[in-house]
């Protein structure tokens, strides 16, 4: 069942604006990722402090896959070095780490670098932390059908309580569309590299604001 809580237990980020940070100062586009490989970090570190349990960022959709290979590659290259390079601070604060998404397609090198990581990591009790890399939500869910029923109600992961895109775009672009049925959506300008905690704690006291009602009526309207 989604959290009621004023923290989100599942939050949800769409990694968004790495490339344009980068060509508005004058770089290319993949050291906008290196940017953006550099805010991961201290968002995970903040989101174990304000107790959420699950964080799920989309580090690389499948229609990323078009993007010139300059790009795709050197994202790829730096995916796997964050995973050999993180191992150790993510194992040690407790994180456990999960990838989610197609790895088929994934250099050799990097399905090895993640798969070292799950393991390593996969006692970690203080937040679950999943990477979406080439992942597809219409994918996953057509993936499903032949397994599940809509009428189990059955998710492919937990439910997501806040939604949450940097960069200015205002949708979802085919990132965890079962999963956020009833997720509350957090839309901000914010470049992804230039994303901070005291950035997050802002999100958060709105989320924490908002009467999540689940398609019923809220307690104070039934009492009136």
């Amino acid at each position: 069942m989604q959290s009621t809580s004023s923290v989100p237990a599942h939050l949800a980020i769409i990694l968004d604006g790495n490339g344009r940070w980068a060509e508005q100062r004058g770089r290319p586009r993949w050291m906008g990722h290196v940017a953006g490989a550099r805010a991961l970090k201290p968002i995970v570190e903040h989101c174990v402090t304000r107790g959420v349990d699950q964080l799920t960022v989309y580090a690389m959709s499948s229609d990323n896959w078009s993007r010139p290979a300059v790009e795709v590659n050197a994202l790829l290259e730096l995916l796997e070095t964050q995973c050999r390079t993180r191992l150790h601070s993510l194992v040690t604060n407790g994180v456990r780490v999960s990838a989610i998404g197609r790895r088929d397609r994934l250099p050799l090198p990097m399905r090895r670098a993640l798969s070292d990581l799950e393991r390593a990591s996969a006692a970690g009790r203080a937040l679950h932390l999943r990477l979406a890399i080439d992942y597809s939500s219409r994918a996953s869910m057509q993936g499903a059908l032949p397994i599940t029923s809509a009428t189990q109600g059955t998710t492919i992961l937990p439910p997501v309580d806040l939604l949450l895109r940097t960069g200015g775009e205002r949708r979802l672009s085919d990132f965890l569309l079962w999963e956020c049925a009833y997720a509350e959506l957090a839309f901000i300008d914010t470049l992804w590299p230039d994303f901070s905690p005291a950035a997050l704690d802002s999100v958060l006291a709105d989320f924490a604001t908002r009467d999540r009602r689940f398609g019923a009526v809220s307690a104070t309207r039934r009492a009136s």
